[in-house]
């Protein structure tokens, strides 16, 4: 048996990760076509490597069908009640960095705290007669944020493709979303509320606690975390 370590399977995420394993003498690579999410691990013994998409690395982890993962942590607190309980960070790796952040129309300029937000949003449900609808990706996480903000008479509206156009869509009249930079954010006309993000997130890696080891696969994690020296 081996220990399995689950690293996004495309994009930058995924050549981040491998060089910051490299760079720690951990040499992962993609084996066979784009479309085969087949890898090797060289530099320590008794590791596979599985390639995923960073949305389901959490889902692994927590069921025990992978030992460690590189995810960024605002999917891992997300997608997994109390996360704390099933997963353990073990380092950030200091890259794909992003703010979970909530952002209104330009064009409401009495709108930059959360205080001013749950007055609009009682203003808006008084002129319209339902809530304001808040697009997002990140229920658990904005709903526990906005609660402890105390903002009420709001909607969560689903959004699994671009956020930010739900606004000029008319699908939304707010939007909680990852950002990086915030240029999508200025092109759609919206801001960034005058607040402390609802996350700060980045790529980490992450040991699960209840996936389950024998006497060799626990040798191996332990030479794998003493070369990565985490």
């Amino acid at each position: 048996m081996t220990i399995k370590l689950g690293v996004p399977s495309k994009g930058r995420l995924m050549e981040k990760t491998f060089d910051w394993f490299g760079a720690r003498g951990v040499t992962l690579t993609r084996t066979g076509s784009e479309r085969e999410y087949a890898g090797a691990v060289e530099g320590v013994e008794g590791v596979d490597l599985v390639l995923l998409s960073a949305g389901e690395i959490p889902r692994e982890l927590a069921a025990g069908r992978i030992h460690l993962g590189v995810t960024g942590n605002d999917l891992i607190q997300e997608k997994l009640v109390q996360w704390d309980q099933k997963v353990e960070p073990l380092a950030a790796l200091g890259f794909g960095h992003a703010n979970l952040i909530v952002a209104v129309p330009q064009c409401w300029v009495d709108v930059d705290t959360l205080d001013d937000l749950d007055g609009a949003a009682a203003a808006f449900r008084a002129r319209h007669g339902f809530r304001m609808r808040i697009a997002t990706k990140y229920h658990r996480l904005v709903r526990d944020y906005l609660r402890r903000g105390g903002v009420a008479d709001y909607q969560l509206v689903d959004s699994q493709g671009a956020t930010e156009g739900t606004v000029k869509n008319l699908t939304a009249e707010a939007i909680a979303d990852i950002t990086s930079t915030g240029e999508t954010l200025r092109a759609n006309h919206l801001k960034i509320l005058d607040e402390p993000p609802v996350l700060e997130s980045q790529a980490t890696l992450f040991r699960s606690r209840v996936a389950e080891q024998s006497d060799d696969e626990r040798a191996a994690l332990r030479g794998l975390i003493d070369q990565l020296k985490v």
